[in-house]
């Protein structure tokens, strides 16, 4: 064997010594680069709409491409490492994501954008689920895993507050292209880097893999995430366009549970829902992403239409909730040791729906104070509450089931996103609307129109001119600020309902060594031999957290 081949050889044995944190590093790069580019091109659609000339429908499918495509695919891929490997999935995923921004960069039709777009959401549900099931292999320890998830975590909030920024200094400066072409230095690093460093890991391989579940699982995850989006566009409930993929995404969802119920070697296994702690866990999830996506979204609007921001200062307006989030990552791991995943979950949304109860303090005039006040705490106590509710979603499942557990949370992730631009969408509409009418000299068209969206308000306004325009701009101000605060209040509604489900988690951090990580010897070599992990199904021995795992690795497990 060559000298390269054995530094990589000894590299790839990631489940011992440090260079299992190298591995953290590829992992965290890559995932960077995927919640890079679900956020990168907001900032870009103009200049694409300028240069590329689409239709209203095709520059819905330009933005909406990659996430709709990217949820569909999650479980199938996700499953589908377990089966074939993790990093042979990541591998493939790593260069399609690579060929797909080389693509779009160089798309001089919007069909061609649109298909890269799609392309680039099937290379991005290769990666994320592979590099969390990945991360679950290669920290056997808990609480180093809860170290490395904190890291994740905090990698995931930076790569999507950052899309915007970048966007905007790249498009200013450059074309809109830019925006994919700074993908493919980078996976051209990765992609060998990868390939060298990190290690394979399969879960368990018997019986067929199910195609047909596979396919039933990504069409119904499309339908249901392309009805809850146009529901977040304004569509009616029951228009065909909305109600038709909801239901039929419904109804392949249920089929599909049924049918991995009846198998002998499901894609997932089902009782991993019969656990509490992770059903509790998914739950978590999507309420954080519902008021997270929802609230950003209304305070990007805001920022701009009311306190007058561009997207490059409303950017960075933002930051202080990334860099509370980060920090609410690097410390979570002692956070969870600490306080448990009960007390830390639940306190975070509590944390987290203080600050939404702080925001309903802003008006029509900046407070720059405030917002970052409102801003820090909202950061730190939603990535406070999402970090423990992955880690203990991840510990909850089997090694073996570790791709299928991870597709299971970003699927989540994904749909917690779509519903709360959907719900909180819903809402804010629904306070906004009734504040424009009836206002003097102000036609009904003109105010039906205007009710649409303030930006919309704001054209109408300068097309009236005179008392009524001002009249009209100044109600719709006022509406959208009255909107937000009943938004606020809803949001908040929600966050401490999140506080009431986190009672089901455990109390105590448990922390499991499994008895055959990747790379490490078989079971019984190690300090945690087979008969220490008897009667835990996915055969993990669990102490708790305070204490050394060889100490106490044939302790009773704590009551929650």
């Amino acid at each position: 064997m060559t000298r390269t081949n054995t530094a990589g050889a000894r590299l790839r044995t990631a489940a011992g010594g440090a260079n299992r944190w190298v591995v953290l590093v590829v992992l965290c790069v890559s995932l960077l680069l995927v919640a890079l580019d679900a956020t990168v091109l907001h900032v870009a659609v103009p200049s694409v709409t300028e240069d590329l000339r689409p239709s209203s429908t095709a520059l819905l499918w330009i933005v909406d491409a990659y996430p709709l495509v990217c949820a569909s695919l999650l479980i199938l891929f996700g499953t589908l490492g377990d089966r074939v490997g993790r990093r042979r999935v990541l591998l493939l995923g790593y260069a399609l994501f690579g060929t797909a921004s080389a693509v779009a960069a160089l798309a001089t039709v919007p069909e061609v954008l649109i298909g890269a777009r799609a392309l680039l959401g099937v290379g991005g549900a290769m990666i994320m689920p592979a590099t969390l099931s990945i991360l679950r292999a290669v920290f056997p320890d808990r609480r180093e895993r809860a170290t490395a998830i904190g890291i994740w975590t905090a990698v995931a909030a930076v790569g999507a507050a950052t899309g915007p920024v970048l966007g905007g200094f790249l498009v200013e400066n450059y074309w809109w292209g830019s925006v994919f072409l700074i993908n493919i230095p980078l996976m051209a690093l990765i992609l060998p880097l990868g390939r060298w460093l990190l290690p394979e890991s399969k879960g368990n391989a018997d019986g067929p893999w199910d195609v047909l579940g596979a396919l039933m699982a990504a069409a119904g995850v499309l339908g249901a995430v392309l009805g809850v989006k146009r529901l977040g566009a304004g569509d009616p409930p029951l228009a065909a366009g909305t109600a038709g993929p909801l239901l039929v995404g419904a109804a392949l969802l249920v089929l599909f549970v049924r049918r991995q119920k009846r198998r002998a070697h499901p894609l997932i296994d089902m009782r991993l829902f019969s656990r509490a702690a992770f059903t509790t866990s998914v739950g978590c999830i999507v309420l954080g992403m519902l008021a997270l996506v929802g609230l950003e979204l209304i305070a990007v609007q805001y920022l701009q239409l009311i306190l007058g921001l561009s997207p490059l200062e409303t950017g960075l307006r933002l930051l202080p909730l990334t860099f509370a989030a980060m920090a609410a990552g690097a410390t979570g791991s002692y956070t969870l040791r600490r306080l448990g995943p009960r007390r830390m979950v639940g306190w975070g949304f509590v944390l987290t729906a203080a600050a939404v109860l702080l925001l309903v303090l802003m008006g029509q005039h900046d407070r720059p104070l405030l917002l970052t006040a409102g801003f820090v705490l909202l950061g730190f106590g939603l990535q406070t509450t999402l970090f423990s509710a992955y880690e203990s979603m991840l510990s909850e499942a089997p090694a073996e089931s570790a791709g299928g557990a991870a597709a299971i949370g970003e699927t989540s992730y994904q749909l917690g996103a779509g519903m709360g631009i959907a719900l909180l969408g819903s809402v804010m509409n629904a306070a906004y609307a009734p504040g424009l009418s009836g206002l003097p000299g102000v036609p009904e068209a003109a105010a039906k129109a205007a009710a649409n969206s303030l930006g919309e308000a704001y054209q109408v306004a300068d097309g009236l001119g005179g008392p009524a325009g001002r009249a009209l701009h100044q109600a719709a101000r006022h509406a959208f600020v009255n909107g937000l605060h009943v938004t606020l209040f809803v949001s908040a509604g929600l966050l401490l309902l999140g506080a009431l489900m986190a009672l089901r988690l455990p109390r105590v951090m448990e922390c499991a060594v499994d008895p055959e990580p990747v790379g490490a010897q078989p079971v019984g070599a190690g300090p945690v031999g087979g008969g220490e992990s008897a009667g835990r199904a996915d055969g993990a021995a669990k102490v708790p957290a305070t204490r050394e795992p060889a100490e106490t690795a044939g302790s009773a497990r704590p009551r929650s």
